[in-house]
């Protein structure tokens, strides 16, 4: 039986979040046997500039976009890179310090950061790009979102919808899995259960992320 994320609650959701573990122990295995180490180093070298910088500008955006591999022949970066990158700025300073807000739960930040990154071209619609730029700006809080996640939630029997503030519902799934993992989940970070996620729901064994 499918559990939606959106009313999620009581043992039968607890037993469901428990089994989903005996998925992701081996699929965080596999991803980090088969993907080189190498890969997220644009992930890295974002998320240092933005602990330094406090926000994320165009190039750091562009940088994502390629680690995503993400199309840039849209109109949506022609938007974006005729917005003075000021402005960019400031709008991700705001996004970073919300989801570096610890008086609010991981989802609750989640669901705020996105709220505030919606406001450039790009992020209006869709959590792929909003969630690595979220993720970069607070690693050991965030995850990033895509659809081999989505792909892999169906497949362990839970459901996460396109209805506003999906990336706050999915930080709340990842929140739950983490409190119901008991033991096995000691030293798991919301980024780590991505990468299980992420090696499940591919759509072919190809090492590449």
């Amino acid at each position: 039986m499918k559990m939606t994320t959106e009313t999620p609650g009581g043992d039968e959701f607890a037993a469901l979040c428990r089994q989903a573990w005996d998925t992701l122990i081996p699929a965080r295995a596999g991803y980090l046997a088969n993907v080189s180490p190498h890969y997220d180093e644009v992930l890295h070298d974002v998320a240092q500039r933005t602990e330094h910088t406090g926000g994320l500008g165009k190039t750091d955006i562009a940088a994502l976009v390629v680690w995503k591999r993400l199309s840039a022949q849209t109109r949506w970066v022609t938007d974006l890179m005729s917005l003075p990158d000021t402005h960019v700025r400031a709008v991700t300073e705001r996004a970073v310090t919300a989801v570096r807000d610890t008086t609010l739960t991981r989802s609750q930040a989640a669901r705020a950061g996105r709220g505030i990154i919606a406001e450039l071209p790009g992020f209006h619609t869709g959590d792929a790009l909003a969630s690595a730029v979220l993720t970069a700006a607070a690693p050991q809080r965030m995850a990033v979102y895509d659809r081999r996640v989505q792909h892999a939630l169906d497949t362990l029997g839970f459901t996460l919808t396109r209805a506003p503030g999906r990336y706050g519902r999915y930080m709340q799934l990842l929140d739950d899995l983490l409190k119901h993992g008991g033991a096995r989940a000691d030293g798991w970070t919301a980024r780590d259960i991505d990468a299980a996620l992420y090696w499940t729901g591919r759509p072919d064994p190809a090492p590449s992320r």
